[in-house]
Formats: structure tokens, sequence, C-alpha cells
């Protein structure tokens, strides 16, 4: 589930998953699949210390908070309005609480989740930027100080709350993980992304 992250530009914001069979995330009021995200971070993470970085990034940009949904509402089944709304009612809390665990295989309803989020929201076009001396990152109009930054790099690894299932993690979360644990730039600094038993997309089959 989404969770509360610090940024420089406006205080408290909500950052995270908020279906376990979706890869979507969401950042305030911007909204993204879990593939995109990781593979904007793999791109940061190619570059160079001292060197800057600048990216367009398409994402979907939903304004109103009432066409963005209830997500509790929705979790418990009471309130299915917007898009949250739609999404749960399509995929449903599981009955069993040990079930809720972010799914590695979410990435295989992204045509379905596309499709309705096209109904409220509006694609938009938002930089991506990272400072030579590694010390913050935009996105869009947020943000982040390296360790603010690292924290939502972290929380994707980690499967956000409730977790990967199982403590597996995708193949694009685990080429991430690779392109982080490599770079030389400052923003990256410091970064550990431990535990996870892996599975590849490769294979076959479920995870």
């Amino acid at each position: 589930m989404p969770l509360a992250f610090d940024c420089l530009s406006h205080g408290t914001i909500a950052f995270g998953f908020f279906n376990i069979d979706s890869d979507m995330l969401l950042l305030q009021h911007y909204f993204f699949f879990a593939t995109g995200f990781c593979d904007q971070v793999s791109r940061m993470a190619e570059r160079t210390a001292g060197e800057a970085h600048e990216d367009m990034w398409q994402v979907f940009h939903i304004p109103r908070e009432e066409d963005i949904g209830d997500l509790m509402g929705a979790i418990h089944g009471v309130r299915h309005t917007g898009f949250i709304g739609e999404v749960y009612r399509r995929y449903p809390f599981p009955k069993d609480p040990e079930a809720f665990k972010q799914k590695p295989e979410g990435f295989r309803t992204q045509e379905v989740i596309a499709d309705m989020i096209r109904k409220c929201a509006r694609p938009a076009r938002i930089p991506l930027c990272m400072d030579a001396a590694g010390q913050e990152v935009g996105i869009g109009e947020f943000r982040f100080n390296r360790d603010g930054f690292q924290e939502l790099v972290q929380y994707v690894w980690q499967g956000g709350y409730p977790r990967w299932k199982n403590e597996e993690r995708p193949d694009y979360v685990l080429n991430m993980k690779t392109a982080v644990l490599e770079s030389g730039h400052g923003v990256f600094e410091g970064m550990r992304m431990d535990g996870g038993r892996t599975k590849s997309a490769e294979q076959g089959g479920e995870f």
C-alpha cells in the first residue's frame, strides 16, 4: 500500500503500490507502472559521478481526488469510487489476510489497468531530473533529497507494504538493483538492497 514519504517541495506525500494484482504505482496524483519507474532509475544509475541527468517521462495524471478514488473504502469493499474503486472491482482485496502480498506477476495486468485509468486520467510528460552533485532528484513538480529518493527506490525493491509475495521479485526490479549497486553516481551512494529470492519470468509459468 502507499506510504508517506518526505519531499523537499511538498512536505509529506504518498507513494506506492495500491493493489496487489497490479504493478502500478502512485505518486500523489501521478500514476505509472513500476516497470517504467525501475527503467528510469536504471537509466539514472548509468550516469557517471558528477554527471547530471534529465529525461521526460510519460505518466498518467489524475488531477481530482474524487477521480482517484477512496483506497480504504475500496479495500474494505464498501466504496468503489474513481479509478482505484474500478481497479478493486476487478481485483478485490483478498479474503485471506495471508494472501495480502504484492504479486511479482502484477505487470501482466498492465493492459487492463491502462484501459481503466485512461477513462479518468490524462497523459502527462513530466521531467525526471538528477543533479550532478547527487544531492537532489526531481519527479515532475516533486523534489527529493538523496535520502528521500533512495527511500522510494527501496520501497519498490521491498514490494512496499506488504512486500513481495514469497520475497520473489520480477526481473525489472532485479535489473534495477544491479544498476543501482553498480552505479558510481552520488544519488545512489550508500544504498543497500538485501534479501529476497529471485525467479525469472523467462522460466515460464506463474511466479
